[in-house]
C-alpha cells in the first residue's frame, strides 16, 4: 500500500446541476426513468464537459457533452440505484434519482491538492518519481484492466471539417466484442444502428479511395491493448509530477510527458492501484516538420490528438471515452507544393453499458465490414431504439451544423 505525505490541501468551490428534471417513458415493452440536466461551475458559470453520470456500482452511464447538458435514460427497475456524478478534479456527489424532479442545486466540491512528495512503503521512504510511477502503471496494466472476454456498448460521433465547412455528420451505436487487454487483437463490432448519416459536397480528391471505417479508425489507436504510445515509459520521454487530483473519488497523479521536438503527453495515474484513468497525446508539426513524411496521395498530418479515459467497474478499468482529433494538409502529390485544402476530422467514442457477466449468453451479432466506412453500410432508421439509448446530447452547434448538412 503507499501512503501520500503532506499532500492535501484543498480549495473548494460549488459545481450547480441546472435545469434538471425527469420524466417515465415507454417504448414498446422497454420502460425507462429519464433524467437531464446541465452541469456548470457556479463560480464561472462555465460548463462542465465530459462528467460521467451512471448508476452506482452498475455499469449503465452517460457522459456530458461539451456544454454541460446530458440525457440518461435510466431502466425502471434501477429506480432505486444512487445516481453518481464524478468529474475529474472534483469530489463525486450521489443523489437518489427522484432528487432530480425538484430542480434543486447539487454542487459539487473541487479538490485541489499540493503535493510535496510521495513515498512507497517497503522501498526505505524512497521518493517515488514520475517515471517510476509511469513504468509501475505500464507494469500493472494486467492487474488494472479485464483479462477475461466482455462486451462493451457505445456511441460513436464522427464529424468532419475541410477548410472552413463541414462535410459530414455521422453517429451510430455500436457493440465492442473484447477478448481482454492482454490479447493483442482488436475487438470484433456489430453495427446496431445509424443516426445520422449527412454529407455536404466534399472536395474531389475524397473521390480516389473509400474513406476509412471511423470505428476502426479509432479502436486501433488504443494504448493500452497495442503496448505504444506515452505509457511505456521508453527512453526519449521526459516526465514529471503536475500535482494530484480527484478523480471519481480517487486520488489520481497528473503526470506531463515531453520527447521532443513533436509529442506531448498527460497521464492520470491512479495512486493506489497505480491504473491508467486518462491519457492524453498530442503530436504536432514544428517548424515546417512532421514526424511523418507525406503520403503518396498528397496527405500529410500535421496535428494528432488522442484521448482515453477509463472508468472502474468490478476492480477493474473498462474503457468509457475516446476522442481521436487530426489536421491532414492535403496537397495535389506527395512531392508537390500545391496545397489543395485541409482536412480537420474529429471522430468520439462514449461507452454507455459494460457487460461481463454471462458473456458466452450475451446478443451479439459481428455484423460490421471493417473494411467499408460507415456510411456504406447504413440500416433503416429504428424510431424505438434511439429513443431510450444512452448518446451524449448534441451541442448547439453540433445541431446547427446538422441542419446546414440536411439543407445542402
Amino acid at each position: 500500500m503507499f501512503r501520500l505525505k503532506n499532500m492535501v490541501r484543498s480549495s473548494k468551490y460549488c459545481l450547480s446541476i441546472l435545469f434538471i428534471f425527469y420524466a417515465i417513458v415507454v417504448y414498446g415493452q422497454q420502460e425507462v426513468f429519464t433524467i437531464t440536466g446541465q452541469l456548470v461551475d457556479s463560480k464561472t458559470q462555465q460548463s462542465i464537459p465530459y462528467a460521467s453520470i451512471y448508476l452506482k456500482d452498475k455499469p449503465i452511464g452517460t457522459t456530458t457533452n461539451t456544454e454541460g447538458y446530458f440525457v440518461f435514460h435510466i431502466p425502471t427497475k434501477e429506480k432505486k440505484t444512487l445516481v453518481v456524478i464524478s468529474a475529474m478534479g472534483y469530489v463525486s456527489v450521489e443523489r437518489k434519482s427522484d432528487d432530480f424532479s425538484q430542480d434543486k442545486v447539487i454542487s459539487l466540491l473541487p479538490q485541489i491538492n499540493q503535493l510535496d512528495e510521495v513515498l512507497l512503503d517497503g522501498s526505505a521512504n524512497k521518493i517515488l518519481k514520475a517515471r517510476e510511477i509511469v513504468k509501475k502503471a505500464y507494469k500493472n496494466i494486467a492487474l488494472n484492466y479485464p483479462t477475461e472476454p466482455y462486451f462493451l456498448e457505445g456511441f460513436v460521433r464522427d464529424l468532419q471539417k475541410e477548410d472552413e465547412t463541414y462535410v459530414e455528420f455521422l453517429e451510430c451505436a455500436i457493440k465492442f466484442k473484447h477478448q481482454g487487454s492482454q490479447v493483442k487483437k482488436e475487438p470484433e463490432v456489430e453495427l446496431l444502428g445509424v443516426r445520422t448519416n449527412r454529407f455536404s459536397r466534399r472536395h474531389p480528391w475524397n473521390e480516389n479511395s473509400e474513406r476509412k471505417n471511423s470505428v476502426i479508425d479509432l479502436i486501433e489507436d488504443d494504448f493500452i491493448r497495442f503496448d505504444y504510445g506515452p505509457i511505456l515509459g521508453k527512453k526519449g520521454w521526459k516526465y514529471e509530477i503536475e500535482g494530484i487530483e480527484s478523480y471519481d473519488n480517487r486520488l489520481v497523479y497528473k503526470i506531463t510527458g515531453m520527447d521532443e521536438p513533436f509529442q506531448k503527453a498527460v497521464l492520470y495515474i491512479d495512486a493506489e492501484t497505480f491504473a491508467f484513468v486518462r491519457v492524453e497525446l498530442t503530436r504536432k508539426a514544428k517548424n515546417g516538420r512532421s514526424w511523418q513524411r507525406r503520403f503518396t496521395n498528397g496527405a500529410q498530418q500535421v496535428y494528432y490528438n488522442v484521448i482515453f479515459e477509463y472508468q472502474e467497474y468490478n476492480g477493474r478499468f473498462y474503457l468509457k471515452y475516446q476522442k481521436e482529433e487530426d489536421i491532414w494538409k492535403i496537397y495535389k502529390g506527395q512531392d508537390s507544393n500545391l496545397l489543395l485544402f485541409t482536412k480537420y476530422p474529429k471522430k468520439e467514442l462514449f461507452i454507455n453499458n459494460i457487460i461481463v457477466d454471462s458473456v458466452d449468453n450475451y446478443q451479439f451479432l459481428r455484423n460490421m465490414n471493417i473494411n467499408t466506412s460507415i456510411e456504406n453500410q447504413t440500416e433503416n432508421f429504428d424510431t424505438e431504439f434511439w429513443a431510450t439509448y444512452n448518446v451524449p446530447q448534441r451541442t448547439a452547434k453540433q445541431s446547427q451544423i446538422l441542419r446546414e448538412l440536411e439543407e445542402n
